[in-house]
């Protein structure tokens, strides 16, 4: 498809969705889903009481305590967030890069959102300094900057801000009275928990700050769409509260009753869904750790991954052999990559990177396998065949880069970007 063709390449409706774990569904969570499916009521806007309460029990396992009152439960992330753009008002400000799915919802809104250059160390929040100057730019202009939306354990970076960067960012948005709302959709999936600090900006503000985790992160798959959203301690949070359950009455963003039900049993934690969080991390953090290398070897560049099911490469170093294969900007990179790979690999200015810049999210999900096998109900490895059989032996086996699945993605991707790297140098014009 041409460039020239808009239907291909819309920001909205083409946009990447949150990397899957490309594994069979949890039976337990299966089968919760499964009872609650004859129920004959539907589950209130804003989460009912069984899912609300499961949601505090989650956070305060996690430190941030909250009460269920200061608590609401949408059909996914996207719909929070578009809420509380709509309650909170103003211009909305983001890290450049950020995931792709928060700039929409501004813009649906008729709202302009200003990406703020990310620190060295990390992506997800901005960098201190470029924000206060943003801040004041946008004022001065005659903007209405009140809303930052940061992320800790960062799509599509894969980083996990460190307290003392994300305090001093904090502190900078603080002071220039900025709501925040910190996705953290991805704190449950640390590649390395224990050698890993993990602080919600909450800790740090909370009476300005609302939480919002999608539970595609960690808990459900991404076919069942639930989100919590944890309200600030502040006097404001029950007018913003109820503000937010306006936007989502208009919307009727409320949870399936059997997803609800399924919801509030993975946000108790159980043991079968902690096992399988835990084995489903470390398979990722293991494929994660595969494809960082293999990008590195070849002479691109990528920050070490730390959380999530992905990771953000820089292609730049192949820019020369890039362009002789008419690759000049992301959205050609993406095309480039996808037909080649075999798998989706969404440009950088779909997380509102530049354009121009050669940089692509890349997931460890389809390095398991395509096909609907995330989606599918009731498997375990014992009762699962054919691919959902082989996905799910990636969560026992001793080295889950062996599986031919596996092991031939990889060198599909390895040897790409080998050709790549070889065509640059061979082009590098002499000094």
């Amino acid at each position: 498809m041409r460039r020239t063709e808009p239907a291909g390449h819309g920001p909205v409706r083409y946009g990447p969705p949150l990397p899957e774990d490309g594994l069979p569904v949890l039976p337990e969570l299966s089968e919760v889903l499964a009872a609650a499916a004859t129920r004959p009521g539907g589950e209130p806007v804003g989460g009912g009481a069984a899912l609300l309460t499961a949601a505090c029990g989650y956070w305060d396992r996690r430190g941030l305590p909250v009460r269920p009152d200061r608590v609401v439960a949408a059909s996914g992330a996207p719909a929070l967030l578009l809420a509380l753009t709509a309650a909170l008002g103003g211009d909305v400000l983001a890290p450049r890069p950020c995931a792709a799915w928060w700039a929409p919802y501004a813009r649906l809104l008729g709202r302009p959102v200003f990406h703020v250059p990310t620190p060295a160390e990390c992506g997800g929040v901005p960098d201190p300094y470029a924000l206060l100057e943003t801040v004041r730019r946008v004022r001065a202009e005659g903007g209405d900057p009140r809303l930052l939306v940061l992320s800790v354990a960062d799509d599509p970076t894969a980083t996990v801000a460190p307290p003392e960067v994300l305090h001093e960012a904090v502190e900078a948005a603080a002071g220039e009275g900025l709501h925040l709302v910190s996705d953290e959709t991805w704190r449950d999936t640390l590649h390395a928990p224990r050698d890993t600090v993990l602080v919600s900006p909450a800790e740090m503000l909370p009476d300005r700050v609302t939480v919002v985790t999608d539970l595609a992160g960690a808990l459900l798959p991404a076919g069942w769409p639930a989100a919590v959203a944890r309200f600030a301690v502040g006097e404001d949070a029950e007018g913003l509260r109820a503000r937010v359950l306006d936007v989502l009455t208009a919307l009727d963003a409320r949870v399936a009753a059997p997803v609800a039900a399924a919801a509030a049993h993975a946000l108790d934690e159980p043991e079968p869904v902690r096992r399988r969080v835990t084995a489903t991390v470390a398979l990722h953090a293991r494929l994660a750790r595969a494809v960082h290398d293999t990008v590195v070897a070849a002479g691109a560049l990528a920050v070490p991954p730390r959380a999530g099911r992905h990771l953000y490469a820089d292609l730049a170093p192949f820019r020369s052999a890039l362009a002789e294969r008419g690759v000049g900007d992301a959205q050609e990179l993406e095309d480039f990559l996808a037909g080649r790979l075999d798998m989706p690999a969404p440009g950088g200015h779909r997380f509102g990177d530049d354009l121009g810049a050669l940089r692509v999210r890349l997931c460890t999900g389809p390095l398991l396998g395509t096909g609907d096998a995330g989606r599918t109900t009731g498997l375990d490895a014992e009762r699962a065949t054919g691919p959902d059989a082989e996905r799910a032996a990636c969560l026992d086996a001793p080295d889950p880069l062996e599986l031919p699945r596996v092991r031939g993605a990889l060198s599909r991707l390895g040897s790409v970007l080998d050709h790549l790297s070889d065509d640059a140098q061979r082009w590098e014009p002499p000094r």
